[in-house]
């Protein structure tokens, strides 16, 4: 299997390459030539694996040059042992007869990305010795919270790599802040930028296209990639845990073999529904991917008009990881759904980057309309749903995953659809307990309290125990302190990197 660029000027390559480069030579991101497709009788077979074996049984089908074996102990690497608190690492929970809860924050970091991001560094390992790669790999991160962590984490002291996160400086939580600026690791940098995520991602795009600061660091022995989810070998193990819910909704007996479902997921970059996407165009029985938004609703207008403005009010809001105008991945649909057309991908993204808007042509919004909906909620909204599940069902939800049930619901009244419906539940409730805690708790609960006496408040309210990766968060020493400006992210990476 090979790789090709959405832009379409640069060479088709294998997997380890594209996973080493993270985006491709052209600025595009890289996409499966061809077509994965699982037949229902490998779909019947993954209810009696379990979730590892599940996992090798997908990605073999991606990433074609690398041996089972290979594949298999960067599976065990990544979800073996204890590093998950769940046996089956991504649990389904019953939430109503008609509703369930993918969990997908039993990892060292309570957050989804450790689902791609405990494994991504042993591809990354495997991909350098594969090519021959000599250099040391520089990881660039730009995070809206759970990212830097989980990357942080998985690339820790990972020899032949060095990792660089930034991140809002005022635009996520304290739990998320202090996970990442107390990350021990000597290879390991964190700084803050004065700005939002897209202010951080941007920068981060500039000092990939940046070939003259790519030779410089060429010579001192260094080479980029990402750990974001425009990295293939990011956004490719997420494809897995889609299919590990329904085949455990099948085992169950929740659902026949065959059934549609809809998935629901909060969504700020894209990448996660995306890897939904790609799981329906492998054959998994999907009826409609529901696109949750908060505020920040560039999506839900995208896909309800065809048009993509990030020309509006940015919005902090209690879920901060969905607060994004520039959503990446959204390429990669785009590319695939137009039938490859690398001449319109490379207009709309030129669009994007000079007026800051695109619109698509009618029959791609036809094509994005007939895969996806979308609605957000607001703030108010997202208070209300939990202590509503929490009241109702004795289920405690983050703030992503609340906006989820919320849309679900919106979705619901405006189709008068029933199918049954999976909610990706993106973060443990605990690492953004502050808002939770106030939807539980209310104003005079949590008045005075800092977010890690809110934790005590909220295990001691609910049961709940506190996982065990935010702990005496606020007791570890602060290990990094750097902050830069949002022009200036260039500059920081080559202080940290070129530096006498």
């Amino acid at each position: 299997m090979k790789y090709e660029s959405t832009r379409g000027n640069s060479p088709a390559v294998f997997s380890s390459e594209a996973i080493k480069m993270g985006i491709a030579p052209d600025g595009g991101l890289f996409v499966p030539l061809e077509k994965v497709i699982f037949t229902d009788g490998q779909l019947q077979s993954l209810t009696s694996l379990s979730y590892t074996q599940r996992a090798v049984s997908i990605l073999k089908s991606f990433l074609t040059d690398f041996t089972l074996e290979e594949l298999t102990r960067c599976v065990e690497a990544a979800y073996g042992g204890d590093k998950f608190d769940a046996p089956g690492v991504a649990p389904v929970k019953s939430l109503t007869p008609d509703t369930a809860v993918l969990e997908l924050w039993h990892g060292p970091t309570c957050a989804f990305k450790d689902m791609a991001l405990q494994i991504l560094p042993q591809f990354l390992v495997r991909a350098m010795q594969k090519t021959g790669e000599i250099s040391e790999i520089v990881i660039l991160v730009a995070t809206s919270g759970d990212t830097g962590k989980a990357a942080l984490d998985g690339f820790a002291d990972v020899p032949g790599t060095s990792i660089i996160v930034f991140f809002p400086e005022q635009g996520v939580s304290e739990v998320q802040r202090l996970q990442m600026v107390t990350q021990k690791g000597k290879n390991v940098h964190v700084i803050g930028v004065r700005g939002n995520f897209d202010d951080a991602q941007s920068g981060v795009k500039q000092v990939f296209g940046d070939k003259d600061l790519s030779l410089v660091l060429a010579e001192k022995g260094y080479r980029l990639s990402s750990a974001n989810s425009i990295n293939w070998g990011r956004l490719v193990p997420q494809i897995v845990y889609y299919f590990s819910a329904y085949a455990d909704l099948v085992k169950a007996g929740t659902i026949q073999a065959g059934e549609k479902i809809n998935f629901v997921v909060p969504t700020g970059n894209f990448g996660n529904i995306l890897a939904g996407f790609y799981a329906k165009a492998m054959g998994l029985p999907v009826n409609r991917l529901i696109c949750a938004a908060n505020a920040n609703n560039v999506l839900t207008d995208f896909i309800q008009t065809g048009h993509y403005d990030r020309n509006r009010k940015f919005f902090k809001t209690l879920s901060p990881s969905m607060d994004i105008l520039i959503s990446s991945n959204l390429e990669r649909l785009l590319y695939e759904l137009t039938g490859r057309q690398a001449d319109k991908i490379n207009r709309w993204m030129t669009e994007l980057k000079t007026r800051g808007a695109y619109t698509v042509d009618q029959d791609t919004r036809e094509k994005v309309r007939a895969h996806f909906w979308s609605d957000f909620a607001d703030d108010r909204e997202t208070l209300d749903t939990i202590k509503e599940t929490w009241e109702q069902h004795r289920y405690l939800l983050d703030t992503h995953t609340a906006v989820a049930v919320r849309v679900l619901g919106k979705y619901r009244q405006a189709t008068g659809d029933t199918t049954y419906s999976v909610v990706a539940s993106t973060a443990s409730p605990f690492k953004f307990n502050g808002s939770v805690a106030k939807a539980l708790l209310g104003d005079e609960g949590i008045a005075g309290k800092s977010e890690f006496e809110l934790l005590n408040d909220l295990s001691a309210f609910t049961g709940w125990p506190i996982p065990k990766g935010l702990r005496n968060l606020d007791k570890r020493p602060v290990l990094h302190k750097g902050v830069t400006d949002k022009d200036k992210i260039d500059e920081a990476v080559r202080n940290i990197l070129l530096r006498p």
